[in-house]
């Protein structure tokens, strides 16, 4: 029997480039720090009580100790919970300190006897607390700041409400001061920094079951602290914390950062800025602005934006190395794509009605970060609400702790089915809709189904039991997002064939971060946790490369951030132009051309212009460049052609038959050092282009694919 599973999916059809230069270069302290021989600071974040840290840390606390690290809990907050005293059984406790303020006696944590423990770690909750008079330092964060410098290693948390960076926002949410506060800056010296993700309905059922606060306290909390508006605040602050703290150490290339120029005399800086903002949204890129272009060279940016002029045409006219967006100084024009240009545009307007399900994402960043086991986890806390819970389809990966969490559900059986003698095994969704439970747990949303199925993809079956009524929890990782092709490869170097539309997460009701550092994953990866003991360590060296799985984190925070804002897509322009020439990597260029007009949801089209004396090419590259220009994975991208002596001119005429067309082009690797004509991008300018967007180029094969290094 074959099963096909997400792992297997990622070691037969994601192409992987190794980098063990990069490897080499990684420091002494670097290899050891993620081995866990030096002390570590590990800090959980979250956007309100009741998300889990103490869990978490209880949690973590009994994994050290039964991998051999002596641990300590130096404070810990149980709330009387029977479930967390259960995790603080056996552990070693460090005996608090008892200061006598005004006659009555108060507990403290013991800095000093824990630094004469000399343990490997403690546990120290609670980070944003005000020492009490007569400890060794005034605040908390300062402790865990001294434990670590002296080989100690420390895992702690904090809600974001008390960060300083978040506070002032945090107080008019909540309405009442925040007096306890953490500097931004501990937290970037930390090693680690995880956010523990809880959507609102769960922090609701948590808060009512008393998990949080007295029975007593629960509707004063409801009407404050935890109510909606309040709580999406909070995880807005969690969410974009982590994203300010989670930026990769890559290449200026691969670097998700956008430089944008803004001179001085610019004539209308506030629409140029609002322009180049929604094409860095669509490249998933964080703008950072400059007023001089004298160290360009130096920049650590992936894609550098400017103003048409004198400047521009310079720019252009140099060896291409990283995306360039030329922008009309005096052009204002910003659009919303209508609903009908979304790839889900049909079930977005259909989800409106009564009766249809709500749909829960759980994102993250790569294979092993925990959503399966999250997704199980809410399903029995449902469960025990008395809700009716099916497990439709869950993908153990023969991980037992993950079988384990499947005790107690329904489970689906699966459905099979045989193609040229092999065995599937599948979602059966008919047999769900007919069970008709009130909340079906699916997992890996991305799934191409096998051969003979109802469905192509998984997320299909999903659409069709959200439209019979049913709630759908599932999982999902972030390389998976069809839109997101061209930045996962960027960063990683990883071209991912098994994608779904990123609609999805507009269409999700909820999309829940699971969040994980690559520490953490390369750890569970070792141990076996993730893929079989054979493939471990082709793993490390490629997809788990550190460098990835930081990239990969800070696009599934930038995700969730962006399904939680219900960010709107806007446009600077209507269509992209893409002109290409009988070259083969101009394949890859009009691959990435129509994921950057998808993700903006504007038209996109492909233009081939010939010299009059060369006929139309009918070889298969151009049979290639109009299957590709048409396929409707393309958007239905469309194809011209036209013979002509002046490229540029035909070009521009061609782009001015439809309004608010920005010309597309891919960039030159000119060599400086011979004379030579101008790049055509520079052609371009010259003949009138008022905008235009050039796009590096990337070593691609004849099937406009990354040529792999690894299969």
């Amino acid at each position: 029997m074959v099963k096909r599973s997400e792992s297997d999916w990622e070691m037969r059809h994601e192409v992987q480039e190794s980098d063990w230069e990069g490897a080499r270069r990684r420091s002494a302290a670097q290899v050891l720090r993620e081995f866990g021989n030096t002390a570590r600071l590990v800090v959980y974040i979250a956007a309100a009580p009741g998300a889990g840290k103490t869990r978490r840390l209880l949690e973590d606390a009994r994994r050290l100790r039964d991998a051999g690290k002596n641990v300590v809990l130096g404070w810990i907050e149980t709330k009387g919970r029977p479930d967390l005293e259960r995790l603080a059984q056996g552990l070693e406790r460090i005996p608090p300190r008892n200061v006598t303020i005004s006659g009555r006696t108060f507990a403290e944590f013991d800095f000093e006897a824990t630094l004469a423990a000399k343990p490997d770690v403690v546990v120290l909750d609670e980070l944003a607390h005000e020492n009490l008079p007569g400890s060794t330092h005034e605040k908390r964060w300062q402790d865990a700041q001294a434990l670590r410098a002296a080989g100690i290693s420390v895992l702690t948390a904090l809600n974001v409400a008390h960060l300083d960076t978040a506070a002032a926002v945090a107080e008019k949410a909540l309405g009442y001061p925040v007096r306890e506060i953490v500097p931004i800056a501990f937290l970037r010296e930390a090693d680690e920094v995880i956010a523990l993700d809880v959507s609102p309905q769960l922090l609701h059922y948590r808060l009512k079951s008393g998990k949080i606060v007295g029975e007593e306290d629960v509707d004063r909390a409801l009407e404050g602290a935890f109510k909606d508006s309040t709580l999406y605040v909070l995880r807005e602050l969690l969410l974009r914390t982590i994203d300010g703290l989670s930026t990769p150490a890559v290449s200026a290339e691969r670097t998700s950062t956008a430089a944008v120029f803004v001179p001085a005399n610019l004539q209308n800086p506030e629409a140029f800025l609002k322009r180049t903002a929604a094409v860095a949204s669509a490249l998933d890129l964080q703008i950072e602005i400059l007023t001089d272009m004298g160290h360009v060279d130096d920049l650590r940016a992936s894609l550098v934006a400017l103003p048409a002029g004198a400047l521009a045409k310079r720019f252009v006219n140099q060896p291409v190395e990283r995306d360039i967006f030329v922008v009309a100084s005096d052009q204002t024009y910003l659009t919303q794509p209508p609903l009908s240009s979304h790839p889900l545009g049909a079930t977005v307007g259909d989800r409106m009605r009564i009766g249809y399900g709500k749909l829960t994402v759980y994102l993250g960043a790569a294979a092993g970060s925990g959503k399966t086991m999250a997704m199980l986890d809410r399903g029995h806390q449902l469960q025990n609400e008395g809700i009716d819970v099916v497990a439709g389809f869950v993908e153990t990966h023969g991980r037992k702790e993950t079988a384990a969490m499947l005790d107690g559900l329904d489970l689906l059986p699966r459905k099979k089915i045989t193609q040229n003698g092999v065995v599937y095994e599948e979602f059966d969704r008919e047999a769900l809709i007919t069970r008709h439970p009130k909340v079906a747990l699916i997992d890996e949303l991305a799934h191409t189904n096998a051969p003979g199925s109802i469905s192509e993809k998984r997320f299909q079956d999903v659409l069709a039991v959200l439209r019979s009524g049913i709630d759908v929890i599932t999982t999902l990782n972030i390389q998976h997002l069809e839109a997101l092709g061209d930045a996962v490869y960027r960063l990683t170097g990883t071209a991912v064939r098994e994608t779904l539309p990123d609609g999805i997460l507009a269409l999700a009701d909820e999309v829940v971060l699971i969040d994980v550092t690559p520490e953490l994953l390369r750890e569970r990866l070792r141990q076996g946790k993730i893929y079989p003991p054979e493939r471990i360590e082709s793993a490390l060296a490629n997809f788990f490369k550190l460098e990835n799985l930081r990239a990969l984190r800070e696009l599934a925070v930038r995700e969730a951030l962006r399904a939680e804002t219900r960010e709107i897509t806007v446009a600077p322009f209507d269509r992209l132009l893409l002109s290409v020439s009988a070259k083969p990597d101009d394949l890859g260029l009009i691959l990435r051309c129509s994921k950057i007009a998808a993700r903006l949801h504007v038209d996109f089209a492909v233009v081939h212009i010939t010299l009059p004396k060369r006929p139309r090419d009918k070889n298969a590259y151009t049979a290639n460049v109009e299957r590709l220009a048409s396929e409707t994975k393309l958007r239905g991208g469309t194809w011209i052609y036209e013979n002509a002596l002046d490229l540029p001119k035909t070009l521009l005429r061609i782009s001015r038959s439809v309004p608010e067309t920005t010309i597309a082009a891919g960039g030159t690797l000119r060599t400086p050092h011979w004379p030579q004509a101008d790049s055509f991008a520079r052609r371009l300018l010259d003949a009138g282009a008022r905008e235009l967007f050039v796009l590096a180029r990337r070593t691609e094969n004849t099937n406009g694919r990354p040529n792999p290094s690894a299969s």
